[in-house]
Order: structure tokens, then sequence, then C-alpha cells
């Protein structure tokens, strides 16, 4: 059953199992047909030799002749073959000749009996007593190829059923398909940070045009809700950065006039700028996400982005007590925004440089990543990840560190996996055995700038997790 989930799969199956059904309905009607036109015609044989065989009880050879020329010149039996033979085959008398001897009994004859004008039919043999053998033959078809006229009747009568069904499923397949593609698009267009996409409406009032309707008012809903709660969320990361702003101001003035109190203050201040630094984050998060940034995307070079950042972060890493190097390179160009893309490599490379114990290695790379796609990667040779942990990591606010003890506010990766997403690419975390490896894959642009889609994936797929 689970290969009939899709529209196509059940389409097919209700297609054949019509086109079967009315086959057989057809090959059984006309097998009934068939099978009624033989008995009439057999209880007609037989009720005109029953009357010959009572009168040859009656009367002589003569009489049984006689009686037989009348009912050849008979309205009502004189369709009927008659022919009246004696043991050893010498005939009487008749309006037929056959040229060969049949059975006694009934037996279906055609066009090889001999008879003319006959192209289908039922033959019955039966002695009539004084040594007299009678053979009555009837046509079953009541012009000369009937039997294949009534086939090219019956195919073409149940065929232009199963094309007229045909048609009508393709269509409604069709239509329906048009429905769900555009279903599809318009989510796959949300998930990909459009939120004004709606589903086409064509205004037929059908019940289509209905479900559309009713979708976009869902849509509409969910838009507004994220909306007020987006702006819940930059209302008060507003509101509490300003006054955090000024208690750092003030803290920084007081630190500098009353130096007892110095390193406490200058703890207070730390703080404060940890708070800042969450706020500040935060609202990028929620500028990443809304999709503005997508309008200024530009061809961006991959390899020279990582050869900037490891340049930059190098004396920082060296100072760590860490190796900075880049891996492997690769010419490869994404349609995006520099600055989030350099930012992304760079919260990664200090993620490793953070939580990497001294003397470890990290690696930069840009690397092939199928026919379509470029990953960006990021690997050292510390401690890594569980992979049980990974999704604990990607949350907002998610840490490995339950008592918050460490430094840190646990947005680092949900911002690089927002930059990602902003771009059309995944973020998986892979085990580097040992030490954590993140691979970030975008679409490479095409010759035009426009970005190639993920081979084999669709939005909703790219970007679940």
């Amino acid at each position: 059953m689970k290969r009939l989930r899709s529209l196509r799969a059940l389409t097919a199956a209700f297609l054949l199992a019509f086109i079967a059904a009315t086959a057989l309905t057809g090959m059984l009607v006309y097998r009934a047909t068939h099978d009624a036109v033989r008995e009439l015609v057999d209880r007609r044989v037989a009720t005109v030799a029953s009357e010959v065989a009572a009168l040859a009880t009656r009367t002589d050879r003569a009489g049984v002749g006689r009686a037989l020329e009348a009912m050849m010149r008979d309205r009502d039996s004189g369709d009927l073959g008659l022919l009246l033979t004696t043991a050893n085959g010498e005939v009487l008398t008749g309006n037929i000749r056959l040229n060969r001897p049949l059975p006694e009994g009934f037996t279906t004859v055609d066009k090889g009996l001999g008879v003319k004008g006959l192209s289908g039919g039922r033959a019955l043999v039966r002695p009539v007593g004084d040594g007299l053998i009678l053979t009555v033959v009837a046509e079953t078809e009541p012009f000369d190829d009937y039997a294949d006229a009534r086939r090219r009747i019956y195919l073409f009568g149940f065929g232009s059923i199963i094309l007229i069904v045909v048609a009508g499923v393709a269509t409604f397949g069709t239509i329906i398909g048009r429905r769900i593609v555009a279903m599809r698009r318009t989510v796959e267009a949300i998930v990909d940070g459009d939120m004004q996409r709606r589903v086409p409406v064509d205004g037929s009032d059908s019940a289509f045009d209905q479900q559309a309707r009713a979708f976009n008012a869902m849509l509409d809903r969910i838009a507004l809700l994220m909306e007020e709660v987006r702006n819940v969320s930059n209302d008060i990361a507003h509101d509490l950065r300003t006054p955090l702003a000024r208690l750092r101001a003030r803290l920084s003035t007081i630190a500098r006039s009353e130096g007892d109190r110095a390193a406490d203050i200058e703890a207070a201040l730390e703080d404060c700028d940890q708070l800042l630094a969450m706020f500040a984050a935060i609202l990028r998060i929620a500028e990443i996400e809304a999709g503005a940034r997508r309008a200024g995307f530009e061809r961006v070079d991959l390899d020279a982005l990582a050869e900037e950042v490891v340049g930059t972060l190098s004396p920082a890493a060296e100072d760590a007590g860490h190796h900075l190097e880049e891996g492997a390179r690769l010419a490869a160009s994404i349609l995006g925004d520099r600055r989030l893309l350099a930012q992304a490599a760079i919260n990664l490379v200090e993620n490793a440089i953070r939580h990497a114990p001294p003397g470890s290695h990290i690696r930069l790379s840009v690397r092939s990543d199928g026919a379509d796609t470029v990953a960006l990667v990021v690997e050292d040779d510390g401690p890594g990840i569980a992979a049980e942990d990974h999704g604990q990591v990607l949350r907002r606010f998610g840490r490995l560190d339950r008592s918050r003890a460490s430094a840190g506010h646990g947005l680092g990766l949900p911002l690089v996996e927002a930059i990602t997403r902003l771009h059309g690419g995944t973020m998986q975390l892979e085990d580097a055995a040992p030490g954590l490896r993140v691979v970030l894959r975008f679409p490479l642009a095409d010759l035009h700038g426009r970005p190639r889609a993920l081979a084999g994936s669709g939005s909703a797929a790219r970007f679940a997790r």
C-alpha cells in the first residue's frame, strides 16, 4: 500500500482496475449473448426435430418426406436447413447438402460445412425412426460475418468507455497535479523566506479555489502571528539593549574613578558586553530569517572568502595555541551576501578556536560536493560533539554546558544555520574522527549568476532538521 500514496500511482492503479473490469465485463457480456443465442437456436432446432420424429411414428417414409417439403415451404421454418437420409447416408429429401457427415447430437457449424449462405450456426443430427436420420441446421448469425461485426461493436463500445474514462482521469489528474504543484511551490517559497507567497486563486469559487483561499487565510494568520512575535522579540531586544548600554557606560565611568572596585566593575562590564552581544545576535538572526538581505545577493567567490578568513583569524588562532590552515581549494562561486557568508565562516572558526584544546589543528576548506553544489567546510581535531547533542547545539540558546558556567550564549551555530538557509543551503555537523566537521552546502551559481537548485531535494527537505 505504500506504493499507492502518490497521485500518479493512485491514478495508474485506478485506470488499471477500471480497464480490467471493463474488459472483463465486455467479454462476459459477449459470451452471455453468444450463449443465449445458441441456446435459443438449439431449442428451435430440437423442437422441429421432435415434431418430425413424432410424425415418423405415425406415417411412412413418404409421409415424412412430404412433411419436410411442407416445412421447407412454410414461412416459419423455411429458413431452416433440413436433410432426411437413411442410416447408410442415402439422401431422401432436403434443402441442404453436406460435404461431410456430422456426429449425432448438437454440433456448431460454419462455412466449412458447405451449406450455401451459412456462415455460422448449429446442427442437430438424430434418428427419427424407421431407419431415418434427420439433420436440422439453423443459423446463429442473421447475416454473414455477424460475429466479427458484433466483436467490433463490443470493442468500439467498451473501448470508447475506456478512452473517455482515461481522458477524464488524465484531465482530472492534471488539474489536481497543478493544484498540488502550486501549493508545494508556495510552501517551498515560504520555507525559503518569502512569507508573502500565496496559493494562486482563479476566482471560480470551486472546491479547489475554496481550499486555496482557506490555505491562504491560514498563511495570513501565521504570518501575522510571526510578525507579532518578531516585533515583540525586537522590542524586547531594543528595550533591553538601551538600558544595558547606559549601565555599561556608567560602570565604565565608575571604574575609572574608583580603583578599589575596579575588578568588580570590570566583571560587570563583561557581563554587560555578553548581554549586548546576545541581543545583537538575536536581532541579527531575526534580520536574516526575514529574508530582506536576499535582494542584495551577488556572485561571491568562496575560495577567496576562505583565504581572507584564514588570513584574518590566523593570529588569534596562534595566540590560542592552535594551527589554522587552509585546506582544499576550489574556484567556486555562489550567489549570496559576502558579509554574511564571511560572518558564518568566522563564527565556525572562532567556535573551533574557543572549544578545541591548545595544539589543535583547524582547517577551512572549499570543496566540490556534486555537480550543482559546493561545500564550505570547517573541521578540527578537538573533542568534537556527540551525535546525540547535534540538535541541542543547533537550537537557539542551546549549550552543552547545562550549568551555563562557560562563556557564550548558544547563538553562534544557529546564526550560521540561519545564514546558510538564507542562501538556499544546508548545514550539517559530522564526526571528523577525532573532532568536529561542520559542512555548509550551497548551490553553485550558473553562468548568469543564478543559484542552481540543490540536486535531488526540494526546499522543504533541504531545510528540515
